[in-house]
């Protein structure tokens, strides 16, 4: 299979393909090593790539050939390494699979490669120091996002039709309306963290993907989703398969819409006319679309102060847990500037503090239920502005503490956050182009618990009504080396 040809097919299309016998999975991960030489010298979102093994897959695997990469945190695969985007952790190798690796590997995916992600995934844009900054493949000179920047610039890319995610402030949101994607951060407790964690980041972070289609997101769902032995959330199992809602019709759905962020961030005037267009589409197909008052059930300081809290407590405990793993000090050797302030601020989180915390998460969760208990959907912009241009996130920095660092994070992205805290599901869905830079703009949808359901139905008519998957970037594996 000529990478042109790959390159024109999302997941569920090259599992077809297998499936009849017209292309086997060595030809596939050929042509997305092709692929990824073609393009990653332009945007290091792949930092390794190994040999697949040769074992087939399982008899009926829905994904069976397709080739796949896994993120540099989150998802041990056995005998490669996870570094976790840092020096810290560098030359780490997982002695076994993940739960989640697991359930890759019974999808059928073939696993060929790592992406980039921010040291300790602590950032919204992928500029680690360990292997340098992943560009967007809309514009070389631009942020992919973060923390999932390399999985979103390789799939907008073409290097492969979807690649696994994490999301713990909107990490794969944010990628995907950098890139031109769709990206569904789950309910907590859809997925399971297990087994070497039993949450992360007390429940905010999910695991997840990004695609270039709804129904790729929705099938690999389908083939990750449930509970292990010992998880500490449950997440009630749908009616029927992601991949089946993907084509029903949703009816009519009364959305609120948020167009201004609770942190007085103001939306740029593009976001804006994305959003306004997005509304616009909405009405068009019968919605009931309106502006909405939405409550956090805190202030937007308190709430910042809490995901701080919560964030660099976490970060802290990983980092002494790493140092002591592989006997390196927690310093400026081992640590971005950013990630040691977040570092020292945790330390000085206590107990008192980190309990308030989790009070503030579980007020957050408790307004938002009331307004999904009047709106069927939210609407904001996924970002307030446009990608940002590389190295923009760390101007003067090292004048941050840990506190200011993620108050800064908040600013640049005040919409995703929130249904991390309430641990609802939420997704970016591209709206269009903007006309003066090329750059893509993602529109952001958020359900009440477990209703991944309505926003599958939602984002496949969306897809059909405003189709995306012809606009593709200035990098693209199929046109050989890039435009």
């Amino acid at each position: 299979m000529k990478v042109a040809e790959y390159v024109d097919l999302d997941a569920v299309g090259l599992a077809e393909l297998v499936a009849a016998g017209e292309v086997t999975p060595a030809e596939l991960a050929a042509a997305a090593l092709g692929a990824a030489r073609a393009v990653n010298g332009r945007i290091n979102a792949v930092v390794e790539t190994w040999p697949t093994d040769d074992q087939p897959a399982p008899a009926g695997a829905p994904l069976a050939g397709v080739p796949f990469l896994i993120k540099d945190i989150g998802v041990a695969m056995a005998g490669r390494r996870m570094e976790l985007g840092s020096r810290l952790a560098a030359g780490h190798v997982a002695r076994a699979d993940s739960s989640l690796m697991r359930r890759f590997r019974r999808a059928g995916l073939v696993t060929f490669g790592r992406t980039a992600t921010p040291e300790m995934a602590y950032s919204i844009t992928t500029e680690p120091a360990l292997y340098g900054p992943t560009r967007n493949p809309w514009d070389v000179g631009r942020s992919a996002g973060g923390s999932s920047g390399g999985a979103g610039a390789a799939v907008a890319a073409g290097v492969v039709p979807v690649a696994h995610a994490t999301d713990a402030a909107g990490s794969l949101r944010i990628p995907a309306s950098c890139n031109g994607l769709f990206g569904l951060k789950s309910t907590r407790g859809r997925v399971s963290m297990g087994p070497g964690a039993d949450e992360v980041f007390n429940g905010l972070a999910v695991h997840g993907s990004v695609s270039r289609t709804v129904r790729d997101s929705a099938a690999l769902l389908d083939r990750i989703r449930g509970p292990e032995a010992g998880d500490p959330y449950f997440a009630p199992q749908p009616a029927r398969p992601y991949a089946q809602e993907v084509t029903r019709h949703p009816g009519s759905l009364r959305i609120g819409v948020l167009p201004q962020a609770w942190g007085g961030r103001r939306t740029t005037a593009p976001v804006a006319d994305a959003l306004a267009l997005t509304v616009r589409l909405l009405e068009d197909l019968g919605h009931r679309v309106e502006e909405a008052e939405v409550d956090l059930g805190v202030g937007w300081e308190e709430f910042v102060l809490a995901h701080a809290r919560l964030s660099a407590a976490n970060l802290a405990a990983s980092a002494d847990e790493l140092a002591a793993a592989f006997d390196r000090p927690v310093d400026s050797s081992t640590l971005e500037p950013e990630t040691l302030a977040g570092y020292h601020y945790g330390q000085r989180v206590g107990g008192a503090q980190f309990v308030t915390a989790l009070a503030v998460r579980n007020r957050v969760a408790r307004a938002l239920a009331l307004f999904f208990g009047t709106y069927d959907v939210l609407l904001t912009p996924t970002l307030p502005e446009l990608p940002m241009p590389l190295g923009a996130y760390a101007e003067d920095s090292e004048a941050l503490d840990g506190l200011g660092w993620i108050a800064r994070l908040h600013d640049r992205s005040p919409f995703t956050t929130p249904f991390n805290m309430a641990g609802t599901p939420a997704m970016s869905v591209p709206a269009t182009v903007d006309a003066g830079t090329g750059l893509p703009i993602g529109t952001q949808f958020a359900a009440g618990y477990g209703r991944e359901d309505v926003l599958f139905r939602l984002a496949g008519q969306l897809e059909e009504a405003n189709p995306w998957r012809g606009r593709t970037p200035a990098v693209w594996a199929g046109d050989g080396a890039g435009r």
